[in-house]
Formats: C-alpha cells, structure tokens, sequence
C-alpha cells in the first residue's frame, strides 16, 4: 500500500512541474477573403482585419516579403512615397465658409505617404490616393504573428489584386433626358436618351471636360452659340465653385478643386435643383431622327444630372444617338 501511495504521489508531483502553456496560437489565422482587391487611386481603401482564429491575445503581426505573385521582386512603387493633399486633422470640407481656393488650403496639407500601410495590430492594409502610383497585377505576402504563445510564420496568407476603380466608383448618373422643342409652337416630343459616358484620362489635377456630340462623334461648339442655357435653370457653371468654366470650340472645362465634383445641389429660393444641368442646341446646328422639316424646326433640349467622385482629370461626353450635326 505504501507502495501505492508513494507512486501515486510521484506522479501528482510530475503533472503539478509540468510547464502548462501560455495561451493558444492557432495555425489557420486568416482574412474574410484572402483576396484582398486595391481599388488605386481611390481617397481610402481599408481590408478586413485579420480573424486570429481564437489565438490569445495581445497579439502583433508583421507583413514579410511582398513580392509578385510569380515570385519576382516587388515593384519600387510600394516603397516610394508620394506626394498627397489631406485636410488637416481634425478638419473637413465646410460648403458655407469654404468658398475660395485660398479659404479651402487653409485647411489642407500636402505630404508625402506610402501608397500603402500595413496595421501591425489588426493586419488590415490601408491604401490612400498615393496607390494610383501602383502597378496594375497580383502581389503575395506573409504574415508573422506573435502572441504569448510565441512566433508563427504564415506563407502566402494574402493576395493583393491592384486593379484600377470602376466607372460607379467614379462616376454616377442620376437623370438623363432629351426633348425636342418645336421652336413656333413650344412643344415637346422625347428623344432617345442621351449617351453619357465618363473617361479619366489622368490622376493629375481635378478637371471635368464637358462635351456634347452628334451621333457621329462631331462636337458641337459652346463658344458660337451652338449650345445655349434655357432659361435660368441652371448649367455646368452653377456647380464651379473655384474656377469658372471656361469654354474651347469642343467643351466647357472646369477646374473643380475638390471631390466630389458637383460639390454641393444648386438651391434657389423657389427650387431645389440637386446636379441637374440644362442646355439647348439651337434647330439651325441640328437634324433629329424622326422629325423632318415639314413638321418645322426643332432644337434639341438636354437635361442630365451626374457627379464625379474622385479627383482627376476626366471627358464627361453626351452623345445624342438620334441627332445629326448639320454642316
């Protein structure tokens, strides 16, 4: 019995020296979705966190050999920073008081940012407007996770796609109309809609060329007469908050500043307007599809209503499928 009891405390006294661990690191960590897609360009864009799969915390991650998918050394542009304007902490856009450029950079800074950040607490990755300095294609990384438990490696966790914005993250369209007016009697027959579409052409600056054209693509001409205001309702030069429009012999140009672009609805006192914007092509510069000459004559009367997201530098075109420019 003595026997026994002596073995039996033996092991009691082994399981009680038995160094118990601190915690739990588990081998699955992972993101919602591995794939993580980088919008370039955009103001912000922010991954999910990474789920540590029940791991005790605290814990730290750090990112570890970026690099191509293919294995290939990372692009330089991931290291370089570059230059961006930010509002300055704590401040933001005041539609009522910032009413000038000099009013606006009062709040804003320019500095120098990585196009991207990893967060060491949460892993998420962080893109600002510096990313539109990205290469376009498919980057791998690992992560290294650090708990009380100790030091894990975690090959290959993530993939980031660099792909370029979608029109709708740039682009919105919320009314398009055409009518035709008959320029004796005053009536109005629908048209074809408008086709608009927006093209950015440059990250550099914050310019909207605004084009109209023909269904052969010939732009009619804003500096002799050939695109005209109805009325007082209001047009592109309602929204130019900083710079006046100015006009070539194929678009009207504004120099806007600041996103989104228009900025802020166009209110009267009787009406609010939100974006839209009206114009008239004159019967004399147009044939429309469907409506000879000896019903009279008829002008065209668009109206469209949009809003550019990000800065840049963009051809906002209307193309009106059913009108001819006449010679």
């Amino acid at each position: 019995m003595k026997k026994v009891i002596l073995g039996l405390f033996i092991i009691a006294s082994a399981v009680a020296c038995k160094k118990i661990d601190n915690g739990f690191q588990s081998d699955y960590i992972r993101y919602k979705d591995n794939n993580i897609y980088a919008k370039r360009g955009l103001i912000l864009f922010q991954s999910d966190r990474i789920n540590a799969d029940g791991s005790t915390p605290p814990y730290k991650y750090k990112m570890l050999n970026l690099r191509n998918v293919d294995g290939s050394p990372l692009p330089k542009e991931f290291n370089t920073e570059y230059e961006i304007t930010l509002f300055k902490p704590g401040l933001s856009f005041n539609a009522e008081t910032d009413t000038t450029i000099e009013l606006l950079n009062m709040k804003r800074e320019t500095v120098k940012r990585l196009p991207m950040e990893f967060n060491e607490t949460s892993g998420q990755l962080t893109f600002n407007r510096a990313s539109a300095n990205l290469p376009l294609g498919k980057y791998v990384y690992d992560v290294q996770m650090t708990n009380p438990t100790g030091t894990k490696l975690y090959p290959s966790l993530a993939t980031i796609n660099v792909v370029d914005p979608t029109t709708d993250d740039l682009f919105t369209i919320t009314d398009n109309v055409s009518n035709a007016f008959h320029d004796v009697t005053g009536a109005v027959t629908p048209m074809k809609n408008p086709q608009i579409t927006c093209t950015k052409i440059s990250n550099e600056g914050a310019r909207a060329i605004l084009k109209m054209v023909d269904k052969n693509g010939k732009p009619f001409n804003p500096k002799t007469g050939e695109i005209i205001k109805r009325g007082d309702r209001p047009v592109f030069e309602n929204y130019a908050k900083f710079n006046p429009v100015t006009l070539t012999d194929t678009a009207m140009i504004c120099d806007f500043v600041i996103a989104p672009f228009p900025l802020t609805k166009y209110i009267t006192p009787t009406t609010d307007w939100g974006f839209l914007m009206y114009y008239r092509i004159p019967s004399q510069f147009v044939n429309i599809d469907g409506f000879p000459s000896s019903l009279g004559t008829f002008s065209v009367n668009p109206r469209w209503s949009w809003q550019l997201k990000l800065e840049g530098t963009y051809v906002i075109q209307v193309k009106f499928t059913d009108v001819t420019k006449k010679n």
